[in-house]
């Protein structure tokens, strides 16, 4: 953990305190916002490997924070909330989060949820850099600069989208369970559920496919799951 930079964004300072100073102790660098804009404009400026983003912010809210972010940046980004509601949680996700606790949380959850992160991006990466492109129809992947492409297009996908997408392209035809997909992509101590699944390919559907209800690449196999097909 240590060399890890992390942006924490939460108006109450106590808790921004609190997080930093455990984060410190670990060896991170931590900056902190404490509202919506100042948030972005961190988030613009510096490289963060991870973030930890409430929900209910002043100025700008935590979920237009994460989607925003999600325009330049797919730095993992872990929601923090003191609603624990199951919509909110969908919320999230729908906006590009990779993961999502809710108030009042141990600070050791924390951690753990970050060490989690960090270890499964790592090995994405590990992963990525030895398989640096792959193709399939008009997809193209950059598995070492973590960018996708349409016929040449870029287009902007999630850390997570990318994940789901590079898994199936790097073993088209294979179908993927749901519950399967939600273990090797968030891993297995990931507190969500198969919603999870069917929020992102729905996401990365829309992006990819011509006709994202009659999709080409990403496709379903009733009752089974998703495989991709060029």
């Amino acid at each position: 953990m240590a060399d890890r930079k992390v942006l924490v964004v939460d108006d109450e300072k106590l808790i921004v305190k609190g997080i930093r100073f455990s984060l410190e102790q670990d060896g991170m660098a931590v900056d902190c916002a404490y509202d919506g804009e100042e948030a972005l404009e961190l988030a613009r400026n510096n490289q963060y490997d991870i973030i930890l983003l409430d929900v209910m912010l002043p100025k700008i809210g935590g979920f237009e924070v994460c989607q925003q972010i999600r325009e330049f940046s797919d730095v993992p980004v872990i929601m923090l909330t003191a609603r624990g509601e199951d919509m909110d949680k969908i919320l999230g996700l729908e906006y590009g989060a990779d993961d999502y606790i809710t108030k009042p949380f141990n600070i050791l959850e924390v951690k753990a949820r970050i060490k989690a992160i960090m270890r499964r991006v790592d090995n994405k990466n590990a992963d990525a850099s030895q398989s640096k492109v792959i193709d399939g129809g008009d997809v193209h992947l950059d598995c070492e600069g973590r960018r996708a492409y349409i016929a040449g297009t870029e287009i902007g996908l999630t850390a997570k989208e990318f994940e789901v997408l590079e898994l199936l392209m790097l073993n088209p035809g294979k179908v993927y369970g749901r519950e399967n997909l939600l273990k090797l992509i968030w891993g297995a101590d990931y507190p969500g559920d198969v919603r999870t699944v069917d929020v992102h390919v729905r996401r990365l559907r829309e992006k990819i496919e011509e006709n994202p209800s009659e999709p080409h690449y990403v496709r379903t196999k009733w009752g089974v799951g998703y495989y991709f097909q060029a």
